[in-house]
């Protein structure tokens, strides 16, 4: 089922949970939701800087993210407010569910960034997912999340994003 943009609404919560908790709820402008695959730009949601060591983020930087129904991450593209492309962040999640004016999506704790140039691509959090337990607590959920994972790393090492954004 697709949708046209007459029938977007213009804004859509987007709501990050972790362990069960909010981590993070921001509002971002609806750029698509074909049935499958949700689109939303949305200014840096953090608060102040956040550096990483190989990429900051700061505010007037925008993001546009991608989240999939069918598949167990989200890619986001990271520009600086003059519009230079830093890279793209992406989050290994459950796939997200709409309801109405809201996109829910469910941290899995592993992430992966490769910047704009394709030089830098690394895994990250692997630690925090071995801790989290998902593992013992959902074992189908876990491989999931691996497969996610070499998945987005494929893709980044192989040329990136653009395939799958377009």
């Amino acid at each position: 089922m697709s949708a046209n943009s007459a029938d977007l609404p213009a804004r859509l919560e987007v709501v990050l949970v972790k362990a069960g908790r909010t981590k993070i709820r921001y509002t971002g402008e609806l750029l698509a939701d074909d049935g499958t695959r949700v689109a939303v730009r949305a200014p840096w949601a953090g608060s102040g800087v956040r550096d990483f060591g190989f990429v900051r983020f700061e505010p007037g930087d925008v993001f546009t993210e991608y989240y999939w129904r069918d598949r167990w991450y989200a890619v986001k593209e990271v520009r600086s407010a003059a519009g230079a492309l830093k890279g793209w962040y992406c989050d290994v999640t459950r796939p997200a569910r709409r309801s109405g004016p809201e996109l829910v999506v469910e941290d899995l704790d592993l992430d992966l960034w490769r910047s704009a140039d394709g030089t830098d691509v690394r895994r990250l959090d692997e630690d925090e997912f071995a801790e989290s337990g998902l593992g013992a607590s959902d074992p189908e959920a876990a491989r999931a999340a691996l497969a996610a994972l070499d998945e987005l790393e494929s893709l980044a090492r192989s040329g990136g994003f653009t395939a799958l954004l377009a």
